[in-house]
């Protein structure tokens, strides 16, 4: 392709229709080559098409992407256009590849046959609870079966549990998870009582649906204790839903231990829209039965073959994950470097502004990655969804900050409690005047200025 990776490990020997390969190697991780790192004039030139009007300061919701790999993007867009076929029969099949080669090191998969590339999280949500629906209409799950989630997971995960599982006949409980949250030991007690819901009357946990980052209120979850809780209590499957993953916390499938686990990479790794892996543990004996929901001509030939091909579309943004790790691979340290800086400085701000308004984080340092909570002064009266959704749209039209705000219940017996909270992110394009700009509108805010 035209952007060619920067490092040696895409050992690529031979492979079948669209990518699939038949040679395993060690997996490694990737090693930043270069002695000369990025500079900050060059990061704002990566970044210059930015909105600079704006403090943008919600890198999670819908990612960014550098002008280096939108070049990249573009290029791939062009040498498609120029001959089509040639494109198909001889580029595309290899280039999933190489890109599937280098997720595979990166989050240290055995075999890049258990990575597949996919939309989004959504639909490799979708393509999981797909296939827990089909075992409950052929009687390989019974009628009341349980899928466990957390309360905190994604709205559209939720809507297609209510598609897949409910209207199959699962049974689908919640794992309700306290906020502001102060230790790893309060989600984890609250996950084993949920299993033991789960389990009464005899029923069977098929399947546990766990975030690695929760999206709203944003929480690091300690997937890898909760995945041996669920090896220890007999739940069959467990998939993990890490939109926010990669780039932003430590993802290791051999350390998690997940049968399935998906992230984006337009998040926090620099891609642009839309990509994300789709991991599925290889099992010895026989393949998976997950297949992509969008039918085309690669049907049964495999989960990585046939998300490869579903039909004449852009697949630049599959294509171009060697130009984003060449990126990542331009900061000091590498992806590695990138995720402590970003944490490092999405703590620093976050106590910044709950000192300037006299709040606190919604968890400790250690359960946030590149995002975190923060309290709102009581005294803007959010009191529901509403007035969260109400002051997000005017910190974006009155004061160009645009940070998602989130509603908290207040809990039985609870009076003059935070009750707004900001979700935070922080990635190498942002400066610290953007949390200033987002701190002193608050506090004009407050102060009844505007």
């Amino acid at each position: 392709m035209d952007s060619p990776t920067t490092n040696n490990h895409n050992h690529i020997h031979t492979h079948h229709l669209n990518g699939a390969s038949t040679i395993s190697q060690p997996s490694k991780k990737p090693k930043l080559l270069s002695s000369s790192f990025i500079t900050p004039a060059e990061i704002h030139e990566e970044f210059s098409h930015h909105d600079p009007s704006v403090a943008r300061i919600n890198n999670g919701s819908f990612g960014c992407c550098p002008a280096s790999v939108i070049a990249a993007q573009h290029r791939s867009q062009l040498h498609y256009l120029r001959q089509p076929d040639n494109f198909y029969f001889n580029e595309l099949k290899k280039g999933i590849l190489q890109s599937r080669t280098i997720i595979k090191d990166l989050v240290n998969a055995k075999h890049v046959d258990e990575i597949s590339i996919v939309d989004n999280a959504t639909t490799a949500a979708a393509i999981v609870l797909q296939h827990t629906a089909w075992s409950f209409h052929e009687g390989t799950f019974q009628k009341g079966d349980v899928v466990l989630m957390l309360h905190y997971a994604y709205g559209a995960v939720k809507k297609s549990m209510e598609a897949y599982v409910t209207r199959a006949g699962g049974h689908v409980i919640e794992v309700p998870l306290p906020f502001p949250v102060a230790s790893n030991e309060e989600i984890v007690r609250e996950f084993r009582k949920a299993l033991e819901r789960g389990k009464s009357e005899g029923k069977r946990i098929r399947l546990a649906v766990i975030d690695h980052v929760t999206s709203m209120p944003c929480v690091v979850i300690p997937v890898k204790e909760l995945v041996q809780i669920c090896r220890e209590e007999g739940v069959e499957k467990v998939f993990i839903d890490a939109a926010h993953s990669i780039g932003c916390v430590d993802v290791d499938m051999e350390e998690i231990g997940a049968d399935f686990y998906t992230s984006n990479l337009h998040k926090w790794f620099f891609c642009p829209p839309s990509i994300a892996f789709l991991y599925t543990r290889k099992i010895p004996k026989g393949g998976s039965e997950l297949h992509h929901p969008v039918v085309s001509h690669e049907y049964g030939n495999g989960l990585a073959v046939e998300s490869a091909w579903i039909g004449t579309r852009d697949y630049s943004a599959q294509l171009v994950v060697p130009a984003a790790l060449e990126f990542v691979n331009r900061f000091q340290g590498g992806i590695e470097g990138i995720k402590k800086r970003n944490h490092d400085a999405v703590v620093e701000m976050g106590e910044m502004l709950a000192q300037s308004w006299g709040t606190h984080l919604g968890s400790p340092p250690d359960m946030c990655g590149s995002m975190i909570m923060v309290g709102l002064p009581t005294s803007l009266g959010i009191a529901c969804d509403d007035d969260a959704l109400g002051l997000r749209v005017h910190l974006r039209e009155q004061f160009g900050v645009e940070v998602p705000i989130y509603y908290r219940p207040p809990r039985d017996g609870e009076v003059g409690c935070v009750t707004g909270y900001a979700r935070i992110s922080h990635q190498v394009y942002n400066k610290v005047d953007d949390y200033h700009k987002f701190r002193d509108a608050v506090n004009q805010l407050v102060n009844n200025e505007i």
